[in-house]
């Protein structure tokens, strides 16, 4: 389970659609706990995916850029993990979101997740924020649905 405020929701769906039809990306921060995760902060990132990150990935079809892929730049990780460190917080996951398709993964999504993190996406249709979904990857490396419960 992952716990978050309506605000953060309201700030995933203004990033995704100040973005479209690129995907957008970012981070989430948090703490971990025996009740799941609880979300303190998100901090949203540039989408560095290009096609020098996409030389990375060389049995993935590279289809519309931007569009249907995303990434967060290895530096930036890096800089955030130590300053998430520093304020006693942990990275709990990532968000992005899936222009005119579902909130659901790709399998592109899926080969790229780590374990230990949330996976929310929001899809976007037409410009418009939608439906918000959280994911998590089980022992086979395979998503499952996570649920996303509503701080007040």
């Amino acid at each position: 389970m992952i716990q978050l405020s309506p605000e953060h929701l309201q700030a995933i769906r203004n990033h995704a659609e100040s973005i479209y039809p690129e995907e957008c990306c970012g981070i989430i921060f948090g703490h971990l706990s025996e009740d799941g995760k609880t979300v303190v902060e998100m901090m949203p990132t540039e989408n560095a995916w290009s096609p020098e990150t996409a030389t990375d990935f060389p049995d993935v079809e590279v289809v519309d850029g931007r569009r249907r892929r995303y990434a967060i730049a290895p530096q930036v990780m890096l800089a955030v993990q130590k300053e998430a460190r520093a304020r006693s917080l942990c990275i709990i996951g990532i968000y992005h979101s899936h222009p005119d398709y579902p909130a659901i993964p790709s399998e592109f999504d899926r080969q790229c997740a780590w374990q230990e993190y949330s996976y929310m996406i929001v899809s976007v249709q037409n410009g418009t924020a939608g439906e918000i979904n959280s994911w998590c990857l089980d022992e086979n490396h395979q998503f499952q649905p996570e649920t996303i419960e509503k701080l007040l």
